[in-house]
């Protein structure tokens, strides 16, 4: 009975170790889901650029980086980029198993469509012809056929023009699929291409840095991005379908619009022509205050300088209706904390303003991380530090994230309401404009890093 019993146990441990090898061997037999959550990874194919995915001072980020790092978190895995910046590559790679979603941030076209399986969808965007002011004006399909249009190899951006040639047989374009859609966008500011096509979110990314971009024409109508995977993985995009279906997983979509998006939708652009003019001709003045400054108190010189700007336009002599003056707007009591006894000195108010901002820094705690810590520390400038504290303690209280900077941002306009600031320690605050004044600092800081760029690379090529 021992020998038969003991046979009996062979024969099922060798049938196990027959299926196991089968398993490895056909992959058809396992369940997709399972596989990756075997694996310990989640492999994403994304681009590398603003809107998707890139490397920050704060560590990677972008939008379809902290999607896709939300569902790996949901799926108890470790998340793993591969770049890939044409169509083209992304479904090969995809279809021969080398990744498991593409969240790259762009339409597809119908060929590409027809190869892959789409998840819900999550953000509206449209196919847009952007132009430059003063360069070729566009009221009707017709007026396209004179002019110079450029498309980045896209595919879904080409259906588009390929469906309006059909009615204007004239109608031509440039494809340059060597360039991203930022490149183009670049090259209209540049006027080294009249027109270019473009998807909505990545000109509503990118417009501030160049303000002189118009929308000339909207092709076609307006569709959503989605998340694709190989159609055999059937358990995979249950899985996303139900996780984006989730209340949770909305809300963190309509945070990270807002933290993303949002607040470039308040586009002025006589604000960003002024300001790029005095990045030139106002900056120069004080970039040396502004960079020693801030390397003594451990911050980025530019943020200094876009908070400087929100502050008086970098006038040293600016001075508000509630009694706040100088380049930083300081207010006296602040000011005399920080040692400071004239506001209007240039110098000493720079650095002065510039160790007040790594104070509230400090005070915000290495418990929120960046770039939370320091949004919030813009805020804190703005409003108070008291304020800001009234507004984390109601984010708790109402069950939000008092940790983030989304969280705080969606609570920071209630303490302009009675409900809420008459139980609060700190009372009344223009919470709105608060809020406000983050998003322009981040919108300035962004401009004055790029330009900063752009103008460290023409010398470099100078010296060259």
């Amino acid at each position: 009975m021992a020998k038969r019993a003991l046979a009996i146990r062979l024969f099922i441990a060798a049938l196990l170790g027959t299926l196991l090898i089968a398993a490895c061997d056909f992959p058809f037999l396992r369940n997709d889901l399972d596989v990756i959550k075997a694996r310990g990874e989640l492999v994403v194919i994304t681009r590398n650029n603003f809107a998707c995915y890139y490397e920050s001072v704060y560590g990677e980020t972008g939008f379809e980086f902290e999607l896709v790092k939300a569902f790996a978190d949901h799926l108890g895995v470790s998340l793993r980029i591969s770049i890939k910046e044409e169509e083209a590559q992304m479904v090969d790679s995809l279809l021969q198993g080398e990744a498991d979603i593409i969240a790259a941030g762009q339409l597809f076209g119908q060929a590409a469509a027809r190869l892959v399986a789409f998840g819900p969808g999550y953000l509206d965007v449209r196919a847009l012809v952007v132009g430059r002011r003063g360069g070729p004006s566009i009221s009707e399909p017709a007026d396209l056929v004179q002019a110079d249009i450029g498309v980045a190899g896209n595919s879904a951006n080409i259906e588009y023009l390929h469906a309006l040639k059909e009615a204007h047989a004239d109608l031509s374009w440039k494809t340059l699929p060597d360039y991203s859609g930022e490149e183009l966008l670049q090259m209209v500011w540049n006027r080294e291409l009249p027109l270019a096509v473009i998807q909505s979110h990545i000109l509503t990314m990118n417009r501030r840095f160049y303000p002189e971009l118009i929308v000339q024409y909207e092709l076609g109508e307006s569709r959503q991005l989605r998340w694709a995977v190989k159609p055999q993985d059937r358990h995979l995009l249950r899985s996303i379908k139900e996780w984006f279906a989730l209340p949770a997983t909305q809300d963190l979509i309509s945070g990270m619009v807002t933290h993303y998006y949002r607040h470039l939708e308040d586009f002025d652009y006589v604000d960003m022509a002024r300001y790029r003019k005095r990045i030139q001709d106002r900056l120069p003045l004080y970039r040396t205050y502004f960079e020693e400054a801030a390397r003594e108190n451990g911050l980025d010189w530019q943020l200094v300088a876009a908070l400087a700007y929100q502050e008086s336009h970098w006038n040293p002599e600016a001075v508000s209706f509630t009694g706040v003056r100088g380049i930083m707007m300081l207010t006296l009591d602040t000011a005399k904390t920080l040692g400071l006894t004239d506001r209007l000195a240039v110098k000493e108010g720079i650095y002065a303003g510039t160790r007040y901002l790594a104070r509230l820094h400090r005070q915000i705690g290495d418990d929120v991380a960046e770039p939370d810590r320091t949004l919030m520390a813009l805020a804190a400038y703005n409003i108070g530090p008291g304020h800001l504290q009234d507004a984390r303690l109601l984010a708790r209280e109402m069950g939000q994230p008092d940790h983030t900077w989304r969280g705080v941002r969606d609570i920071l306009p209630l303490l302009q309401q009675k409900t809420y600031y008459q139980k609060l320690p700190h009372g009344y605050a223009r919470g709105h404009e608060a809020v406000q004044y983050v998003d322009r600092i981040r919108t300035y800081h962004k401009i004055l890093n790029m330009t900063t760029a752009l103008d460290n690379s023409d010398a470099s090529h100078d010296g060259g």
